[in-house]
């Protein structure tokens, strides 16, 4: 069975350009053989997450972008359905509440960032704030430290950037492994994925008509993307662009990379000591001498 050369998908540290990467890719793998390698590696997905919840010195964080309808949802639910919750969180991160805007944009995520030991999924992220807040400047104000859009200069975004960098760094030095990705969908397959979610009752509940306003700013979002990705790509929280137009294919490339990610990492499940070794087998003696 093929499988897929998770290195394709790294973002270039130099001149990155969205254009360059295909929404539609499937690396020559036919559907039906793409689920069944989908379905054996989550095997080996839950095999991995139990020796990083036993080994209990590493985190990994997962970072998931994307425009609407590009498969966020269904990548975590496909991807992650069949883990132990334990060692498992998602965090989807909405708009901020009055409480977060009282903090600087990191607190929130600071917060609900892995323990050791577990795995992380952010559902937007910290990026939102050089994403959605870059294409609507005007929604900055609310965090009550800027007078005027004209106060988010080229200066301003630099530092935003410079904070997340810095925010991934101090947690990749501590101990928590980072990699994120970014659906990359095509606009006339979000334009289909949101007519599905208009003409399939069962799905009207997905659909808002704000998705279509944001939709007009399709440049826009292209553009803070390229950006954002171009500023924050390094080799302690790389980006992966990975191609959205056909879902099945960008579950199984997102679980490739993970345990890609994961194997890297060198977990080990903790050794016994000689005298719990001992201990062991005088427990198993009391055990099998039960009446």
């Amino acid at each position: 069975m093929k499988s897929i050369s998770t290195k394709d998908f790294l973002a270039s540290k130099k001149d990155f350009k969205i254009a360059d990467h295909k929404t539609d890719y499937k690396a020559d793998i036919p559907k039906e053989e793409g689920e069944k390698l989908l379905n054996s590696e989550k095997e080996k997905l839950y095999d991995l997450q139990e020796k990083l919840y036993a080994d209990s010195s590493q985190s990994l964080l997962i970072v998931i972008q994307a425009m609407d309808a590009a498969g966020k949802d269904s990548l975590i639910e496909h991807v992650f359905g069949g883990v132990n919750p334990q060692g498992c969180e998602v965090t989807s991160f909405k708009t901020p509440s009055s409480k977060e805007y009282d903090h600087d944009f990191l607190w929130r995520h600071y917060l609900a960032v892995p323990a050791k030991g577990k795995i992380g999924i952010f559902n937007r992220s910290q990026y939102e704030s050089v994403l959605v807040c870059k294409v609507h400047p005007e929604y900055n104000l609310k965090e009550r430290v800027w007078d005027d859009v004209k106060d988010f200069d080229k200066k301003f975004w630099d530092n935003r950037y410079e904070s997340i960098r810095n925010f991934e760094k101090h947690l990749a030095n501590n101990g928590t492994r980072i990699i994120k990705f970014f659906l990359n969908v095509s606009k006339d397959e979000q334009k289909q994925r949101f007519l599905d979610r208009i003409n399939e009752e069962d799905k009207n509940w997905k659909f808002s008509s704000g998705d279509v306003v944001e939709r007009s700013y399709w440049k826009d979002y292209m553009k803070a993307y390229e950006e954002a990705i171009q500023e924050t790509n390094t080799d302690f929280a790389p980006w992966y662009v990975i191609p959205a137009d056909k879902k099945w294919f960008t579950r199984l490339a997102a679980l490739q990379i993970i345990i890609d990610t994961l194997e890297d990492m060198n977990l080990k499940f903790p050794e016994v000591s000689k005298e719990e070794k001992e201990a062991l087998q005088k427990s198993k003696i009391e055990l099998e001498n039960e009446k």
